[in-house]
């Protein structure tokens, strides 16, 4: 029974710091999305029917997508770590990290989260205030893309695929829609998934890498892809570790731009 409990708290801590370690609490810049915790309907079909799939498809037409699959090999201290995305399952967040690989966003970006106590979680960056050597470690982790077209922050839907669905569920966790099925990509270790704050539009440029299996993450933030090769690289990376560079290796004639 304690250690059922200390598991339990263990959990809790560590879905808080993806929180925290999510974008700015502030109101997403390109969608007004229902926070869970006001109770409110939401608008988006709960089962991933055509429905939701058309307001989707309206709603976040100015984001960029992937229709397909495409690699990414990311360098950290000169060793390559491969990533494959999935934008079959997750269009629009595979899209969007495509979209930020290729603007070279992540370039030279800090790693500013490393749990591995009391066992091994993630490990997170994507902020872009951490391109600065002089930004203060304090304040990282509350940062995302701005986008040089509009000077906001772009922001994108949660997304997530339940087995057996047609379409992604957005802007909701599959709990919050009412849908028991588990996700298409699930959070095992090498997933590649957005940080996001409580609000579930709020995933910007951060993202994680899991350092171990991690279900009880499932169906509440979005995989977007999986470590091919470079685990090893991954395992040792320390908080303060740069990317020295990110670059789309195969796929990219899968990628669909904003116009």
């Amino acid at each position: 029974m304690q250690i059922k409990i200390q598991r339990w708290l263990f959990s809790l801590l560590i879905i808080g710091a993806l929180f925290v370690g999510g974008c700015g609490s502030s109101p997403a810049a390109n969608s007004t999305p229902t926070n869970p915790a006001s109770g409110e309907s939401i608008s988006l079909s709960a089962s991933g029917s055509p429905p939701a799939a058309v307001a989707a498809s309206s709603q976040f037409s100015n984001l960029p997508r992937l229709q397909g699959k495409a690699t990414v090999v990311m360098t950290v201290k000169g060793a390559p770590i491969t990533i494959e995305l999935d934008g079959t399952n997750a269009p629009i967040t595979a899209g969007n990290f495509v979209d930020l690989v290729q603007k070279g966003v992540y370039d030279g970006l800090v790693f500013h989260r490393v749990v591995r106590e009391p066992q091994p979680f993630v490990v997170q960056g994507g902020d872009p205030q951490g391109k600065d050597p002089k930004f203060p470690a304090s304040r990282l982790g509350t940062g995302g893309f701005i986008d040089p077209k509009t000077s906001v922050e772009r922001r994108i839907p949660l997304e997530i695929k339940a087995k057996g669905a047609p379409n992604p569920t957005y802007s909701q966790t599959l709990e919050q829609a009412g849908i028991a099925q588990k996700p298409v990509l699930m959070h095992s270790r090498g997933a590649v998934a957005m940080a996001r704050s409580p609000s579930p539009d709020s995933a910007s440029s951060q993202f994680y890498f899991t350092l171990t299996d991690a279900p009880f993450l499932d169906g509440s933030y979005a995989v977007f892809g999986y470590v091919k090769q470079g685990m090893d690289v991954i395992d040792k990376i320390q908080a303060g570790d740069r990317i020295d560079k990110a670059t789309v290796t195969q796929g990219l004639e899968n990628f669909k731009a904003v116009n």
